[in-house]
């Protein structure tokens, strides 16, 4: 062999060899404060995340908080799209709806660039709702479902989990429950395509309580609960030729990510979205209430309002 084909053998090897040992790069998009103290801290549970993968081997995590990443550029502060050059997966936990960060401005055609590239997304909580007009057909060929309005709800209940489906993202997973906001009803591809529930039950008739309402109730939602159909709440996805995702509807109270089953199931997703191999038991990680208590957001306590007033 020549030396200079020798040469660039040699260059394409080593750069092969050190791509496979580049840790994998994982970005957190925590939204805005929002809802009162304990609630929609995506500030704080994204940290929270992030410090449950700091010893994880071969991973690197980045949280931006406050919304979509954005630098000081002479005094005016603008996107940084660049701050999600080379990452392996983004995780957004926001509030969604038109303030969605991944729907404002040119958002959506940026990640459209990274989806295409094979970067993994991972949807927490209110994050998994676009519009129906803008996002969420994009939702659904990205992490394969969405929250859509008049069609999903969003009542607060407790979900029985007893058994999980063979996967690497409940790997290590134990039955559990937690009361939380759970959404259900959601708007998935047709016929589940490289859709897999991860986390199903069976809404009580409680959770039809609310007159309905572009979030709170609709006849397709109440004979779903009427009828007993189970209800996926948590789903991961693959996309045609490459990329994952995630969707996760609960988060809405912090306080349930004291939950190792609750957490361990969202550790190990948003690894597998990343491309990494989950291990036998899953993440193990632990979380003290000093940690919960860590990075919340100063949010006032809402007043109660007077008797016949909202």
């Amino acid at each position: 062999m020549k030396l200079i084909p020798l040469l660039l053998w040699f260059a394409g090897a080593l750069a092969a060899v050190s791509a496979a040992e580049a840790p994998k790069k994982i970005v957190f998009i925590a939204g805005r404060a929002s809802h009162g103290p304990l609630q929609h801290e995506h500030r704080a549970g994204s940290m929270l995340l992030q410090k449950c993968l700091a010893d994880f081997p071969g991973v690197t995590t980045r949280v931006y908080d406050n919304g979509w990443p954005s630098v000081l550029r002479d005094g005016v502060r603008a996107d940084d799209n660049a701050a999600l050059d080379g990452a392996d997966a983004i995780i957004i936990y926001s509030d969604g709806g038109g303030g969605h960060p991944a729907l404002v401005q040119d958002h959506l055609a940026v990640l459209d660039r990274l989806m295409q590239r094979g970067v993994g997304l991972g949807l927490i909580h209110y994050a998994v709702e676009p519009t129906i007009p803008k996002g969420q057909q994009e939702f659904i060929d990205w992490v394969g479902g969405a929250f859509e309005l008049n069609l999903s709800v969003n009542p607060h209940w407790k979900a029985d989990f007893a058994a999980f489906p063979e996967h690497a993202v409940t790997r290590g997973v134990k039955p559990f429950s937690t009361s939380d906001e759970w959404y259900f009803n959601l708007r998935f591809r047709d016929d589940m395509k490289g859709v897999t529930p991860i986390l199903t039950a069976v809404p009580p008739a409680t959770a039809m309580s609310r007159p309905d309402g572009p979030h709170e109730g609709n006849p397709a939602a109440r004979a779903a609960v009427a009828k007993g159909t189970p209800q996926t709440l948590m789903w991961v996805s693959e996309r045609p030729g490459n990329g994952r995702g995630f969707g996760f509807t609960g988060g809405h109270f912090h306080l349930n990510w004291k939950d190792d089953s609750q957490r361990k199931l969202v550790l190990n997703a948003i690894l597998w979205v990343a491309g990494v191999e989950v291990p036998p038991g899953g993440v193990v990680s632990t979380v003290t209430d000093e940690d919960l208590t860590a990075n919340l957001d100063v949010k006032r306590v809402r007043p109660v309002p007077a008797a016949g007033k909202e």
